[in-house]
């Protein structure tokens, strides 16, 4: 299985977007793309090519449901793993998330340290899923 090094978040909150940054760079290894709305995001993932995007889900503009089913209309950008970040883990919500083609949810706030680990993770059962 290839190794996980290029990730995209997808972050309005500029605080937010640096702690996850620094988690995901300094403490992870991983090289990282911000965008703070959804729109950019479609724009940039073609050109970053990430192995795995992260979504806020609450954003103004294009919000994080919306940015997932704009990404996956793209033919290569369809077959990346999502993830959303959000405080909204209730049951339910992560099931809702899930179908809506989201591999998994990652707690908000989240922990710095164990941030990337989690995106590993989420990204090695996606992965396994599938069949690259």
């Amino acid at each position: 299985m290839t190794e996980l090094i290029r990730v995209m978040y997808v972050e309005d909150e500029p605080d937010i977007r640096a702690v996850a940054k620094l988690a995901l760079e300094a403490v992870g290894g991983l090289t990282v793309s911000l965008c703070e709305r959804g729109d950019q995001a479609v724009a940039e993932a073609e050109r970053f090519a990430p192995q795995m995007i992260l979504l806020d889900v609450m954003m103004p503009g294009m919000d994080g449901p919306s940015t997932l089913k704009a990404l996956s209309t793209h033919a290569q950008l369809s077959r990346i793993p999502v993830a959303f970040m959000t405080a909204k883990v209730q049951p339910q919500e992560i099931e809702h998330f899930k179908s809506l083609g989201a591999v998994g949810v990652i707690a908000k706030p989240f922990d710095p340290m164990t941030l990337a680990e989690q995106v590993r993770t989420l990204w090695q059962q996606a992965s396994s899923r599938g069949d690259d």
